[in-house]
């Protein structure tokens, strides 16, 4: 196992550990792209200069009725069954020969990538900058914001991995944007949950968060440009199931923010000057056919340097990369952070694990990769931060 891959031990988020025991399904970390070390881009990509700004909004439970069916179908029973089994997720038909790499300095020697270099010129020369602050719980000097989302896409079920984001509103999730929607149905998922700090049979702590719209870039949307490989989902307020005569009622907990924290957002870090922490749920073989990961556990690949990267076959142009880091598949959707205080459980978010990487094609995952965070991703956060939900849902 590479070593910068380990199980989390803080006491303080013990009971997030193992999560439900469960599924059908687990929508898939990462989409694989697998490449030999120092190979460059030789393949016509069609967004690398993709317009900014381009929001693209998807609701999904609106109203009250809307959230108590889509908690119906997550009662506890439902959770406790679940199991992580084979990745199956809607993003994950890629081809062995998908990824190319370039590392700081390689040459970029396509004519065909001549405009991703220009992107990630102009993407280098945006300012760094803060624009939301990581937040403690209301209660408690301890934040315990990472958790997985649970959904489905036609009659399957998935699971991914996700974090609570500092909000306006108070009710922000980021993750990956095939852990929401699937550019080639053109469909949101249904069903859609966040489940923080899950415990080891169902249990859900810290409440359940029904999703109540998606933001995302269109480019996703339209076409699966994984530039664009995030999802900044506005959630309802919270709710645990508590028993009463022989059934359950739903009974309101607050807000997410309220009751978690938040992770800041940092947006328009150049890679190679920063390190960064990467977190998740990794549940998927390996190349080899191992399985060292179980989906139970929450892991972290620590602190490491980051590089461009790029994935033509997947219209990735601006891709940034961690090295050393064997995160199979389970992991989409868990944060990147900056700054990351072991104390508090606080950082700044600037990316989601989005890919894995095989670069030396032998028989485990070295690297994980996020889109670059940038002005465009802090209007995507944006327009999730903006939205209202209904002040009761119970």
């Amino acid at each position: 196992m590479i070593p910068r891959a380990r199980h989390l031990v803080a006491a303080a988020l013990s009971s997030a550990l193992l999560i439900l025991p469960a599924w059908t399904g687990v929508a898939n970390a990462t989409t694989t792209a697998t490449t030999t070390a120092g190979s460059a881009a030789t393949t016509t990509t069609g967004s690398a200069t993709a317009a900014a700004s381009k929001v693209y909004a998807v609701p999904l439970a609106k109203t009250a009725a809307d959230v108590k069916k889509v908690a119906d179908y997550w009662k506890p029973d439902r959770l406790k069954q679940a199991a992580p089994a084979t990745p199956g997720a809607q993003a994950s038909s890629t081809p062995s020969s998908a990824g190319g790499a370039a590392g700081p300095g390689a040459p970029v020697t396509s004519a065909a990538s001549a405009a991703s270099a220009a992107s990630v010129a102009a993407a280098a020369k945006r300012t760094a900058a803060q624009i939301a602050a990581p937040a403690l719980p209301r209660k408690g000097r301890i934040a315990k914001t990472i958790g997985k989302v649970f959904f489905r896409f036609g009659d399957k079920e998935y699971w991914c991995s996700a974090s609570a984001v500092t909000a306006r509103n108070r009710s922000v999730v980021a993750t990956a944007g095939h852990c929401a929607y699937d550019p080639r149905q053109a469909k949101a998922a249904e069903y859609w949950i966040f489940v923080p700090n899950p415990g080891e049979n169902g249990e859900t702590p810290d409440g359940i968060y029904v999703g109540a719209a998606i933001s995302m870039h269109e480019d996703w949307s339209g076409k699966g440009d994984y530039d664009y490989d995030y999802a900044f989902v506005t959630v309802h307020r919270g709710f645990v199931w508590t028993p009463k005569d022989g059934s359950y009622v739903m009974q309101d907990v607050g807000r997410l923010q309220d009751n978690v924290g938040g992770q800041g957002l940092e947006l328009n870090r150049k890679p190679g000057t920063y390190t960064v922490s990467a977190w998740g749920y990794p549940a998927g073989a390996q190349p080899d056919g191992s399985h060292p990961f179980d989906g139970k556990k929450l892991w972290l690949c620590e602190e490491g340097a980051t590089r461009w990267t790029v994935a033509p076959s997947l219209d990735l142009q601006k891709g940034v990369q961690l090295m050393a880091c064997d995160f199979s598949p389970g992991a989409s959707g868990g944060p990147w952070l900056i700054g990351y205080d072991q104390t508090r459980k606080l950082g700044s978010l600037n990316g989601v694990n989005s890919l894995t990487w095989n670069r030396d094609a032998k028989g485990w995952y070295d690297a994980v990769s996020s889109p670059y965070f940038d002005t465009t991703t802090g209007d995507v956060y944006k327009r999730a931060a903006a939205q209202t939900t209904p002040a009761n849902v119970t």
